[in-house]
Order: C-alpha cells, then structure tokens, then sequence
C-alpha cells in the first residue's frame, strides 16, 4: 500500500507523497482540498492510498477516544468522495500503472 496523500487534523498538517509529483498541478491541488475538507469536516486522519496495483481507496481513522471525530460522518463522507471522484481515482489509477509501475497504456 502507497500513500498517495493524507491530512490530520490533530497535527494540522496536509502530505503530498513526492513519488506522484508528475501529476498536473490542478489534480495535486484538488486532492489536497479533498483530504483538508475531509478532516475539516470529520475529523481524524485521511489518506488517498493505492494497493500494488494502483487501485485506490480511502482510508480514515482517528485517534483513541477522541470525542470529536465523526464516525458516522467520516464513513458517509466517504461513501459521497467514492462516487463523486470515481473518475479521477480511476485517472490515478492509470496514472500509476504507467508511471509507477511501466505498464504500457496503463490498463
């Protein structure tokens, strides 16, 4: 598994893993309003990761006893960013096979 980026908002701080910087600036910068927004609005820490094959998924959790996380806002919240940016994870998704992994046409 390969973080792709991440925020917490027990640190207050948003990652970006330097291995995907060849995605276009515009892409780069929605998935940081993704993982902010997310954490902003449940709580917790958020990551995009891609398993060995480049497929992603989204993965929450938070810190033991902590009252102000969301739990069911976080899973609902998920639920929405898993239809509503399908076409971009899928666009992720190719974007590792080829420039990760040297698959040729990604698919």
């Amino acid at each position: 598994m390969t973080t792709l980026c991440g925020a917490s908002r027990y640190q207050q701080k948003y990652y970006y893993n330097p291995d995907f910087a060849k995605i276009p600036r515009d892409v780069q910068q929605e998935l940081k309003e993704i993982c902010v927004g997310f954490v902003e609005d449940a709580g917790g820490v958020f990551t995009i990761d891609l398993d060995e094959n480049g497929e992603p998924s989204f993965t929450v959790h938070s810190a033991g006893g902590d009252q102000a996380f969301d739990e069911i806002g976080a899973e609902l919240r998920v639920r929405r960013l898993q239809k509503e940016k399908a076409e971009l994870m899928k666009q992720i998704a190719v974007f590792y096979r080829v420039f990760i992994l040297g698959e040729a046409g990604g698919l």
